[in-house]
């Protein structure tokens, strides 16, 4: 590349922001001529100008034209609008159609999807938002996505059902929400030791007065242990997180549920005669548990709500909404803040926002919840469940037994 080394183009690209765009136009152009065949590519590769832009300026440094502000120089914020300034819902839709084939860690801000981009233009183009697979790929770069391979790092792979329960499961949620019917995505984040130990992350202190904690961390020091299961309204983006202290059951799961539907669900949906429960298949909610089943079924008495439940297929429970439109955002919001007692892992909890209106309460559960209670084969054949076709043992609705007042008191 006629002795330019990539030190030489770093440091020339950091001149460019203190340039007109006429005179961008034309340095560009010069330093592709420059590099030669290729020239151009590599030029828009490390500056971000269109390809366009530069042959244009080649044109005009072959012709030796010479800059005349007057005529070639455009007003600041002239020029072509983006078309997400022009079109105030083509972002809304575009993140709607991600957010049904998104994969990845929900923990980190960087995603990736599984469609290309022309199939993203497409599904566009019907939702009435013509746009071209090159401006899906601007689009996506710029919402924190990004195209990436393979990486041969598990063992195993995945269950052969996962994409068709993943489809049932995307067109059950659109049916309830456009009925206004709840939809709620529950799970149990990661059980937390309570006492004054290190907790990940960094925090704003004054320089050279870090939070002292205890050195060890044994289960004998701590204070006890918190175990959140959040319950996350879908539709409102709203969520609570009851703080058991005993074990994770299918009891403790259900009376979770029960807190919220008390507390927030049976206020907010008043006509309500179905609730939608999206689950992962292990823990307290596992779709094998027989201890939520049935305690979903004394909910379904007391709130005589028709409960349909929709778990994700194994291994898949991070793609759980709550996963990353909750969880994640409480992990940032209490990383290096030592959870000393069981009200500061409240308060903490209690105090998540986000920039999209995420709203979370808390609630402390000292019920003890015991485990390996055991439920015969009659009481379960006393309840009301009733199979879906598309995999029975995922998707199923419980019934209630006897029509009963709702459950519905004032939060404390």
């Amino acid at each position: 590349m006629f002795g330019m080394t990539a030190p030489d183009l770093a440091t020339w690209v950091k001149l460019l922001p203190g340039l007109n765009e006429v005179q961008r136009r034309w340095y560009a152009a010069q330093k592709a001529l420059e590099l030669g065949r290729g020239g151009i590519q590599r030029i828009h590769e490390l500056t971000g100008l269109s390809r366009p832009t530069i042959m244009k300026g080649v044109r005009e440094v072959k012709a030796s034209k010479e800059l005349d502000p007057a005529e070639k120089l455009r007003r600041p914020g002239g020029g072509r609008k983006k078309v997400e300034a022009l079109d105030p819902d083509l972002i809304r839709d575009l993140e709607e159609i991600l957010d049904e084939n998104t994969a990845g860690d929900p923990m980190s801000a960087l995603k990736w999807t599984s469609r290309s981009t022309r199939g993203i233009a497409e599904e566009m183009a019907r939702r009435g938002h013509p746009l071209n697979a090159d401006t899906v790929c601007r689009l996506l770069h710029d919402l924190g996505y990004s195209l990436q391979a393979n990486r041969k790092t598990k063992e195993g792979g995945s269950h052969p059902d996962r994409d068709g329960q993943f489809r049932y499961l995307n067109q059950t949620v659109k049916e309830f929400l456009a009925q206004g019917a709840p939809v709620v995505s529950v799970d149990s984040k990661k059980k937390e030791r309570v006492g004054e130990f290190k907790n990940s992350g960094k925090t704003w202190r004054k320089q050279g007065k870090p939070q002292e904690v205890k050195v060890y961390d044994f289960p004998s020091l701590a204070v006890g242990t918190a175990i959140p299961y959040g319950i996350y309204d879908v539709q409102r983006n709203k969520g609570l997180v009851n703080v058991g202290t005993s074990c994770e059951t299918g009891e403790f799961a259900v009376e979770s549920i029960r807190q919220w539907w008390k507390r927030f669900g049976c206020r907010c949906y008043r006509r309500a005669k179905r609730l939608l429960i999206c689950a992962d298949g292990g823990g307290g909610n596992g779709s094998a548990n027989k201890a939520w089943k049935f305690h979903l079924q004394e909910l379904s008495d007391e709130t005589h709500l028709l409960i349909t439940v929709c778990h994700y297929p194994p291994g898949t429970s991070k793609w759980n909404k709550i996963e990353h439109r909750m969880f994640s955002f409480i992990s940032l919001n209490w990383k290096g803040q030592p959870l000393v007692n069981f009200e500061t892992v409240i308060n903490l909890i209690g105090s998540t926002t986000t920039r999209t209106g995420l709203k979370v309460k808390a609630r402390l559960d000292t019920k003890s919840h015991e485990k390996g209670v055991h439920y015969s084969d009659e009481d379960m054949s006393k309840l009301q469940l009733e199979r879906h076709e598309i995999h029975p043992r995922w998707n199923y609705t419980i019934r209630p037994r006897t029509p009963r007042r709702r459950l519905c008191t004032k939060s404390r």
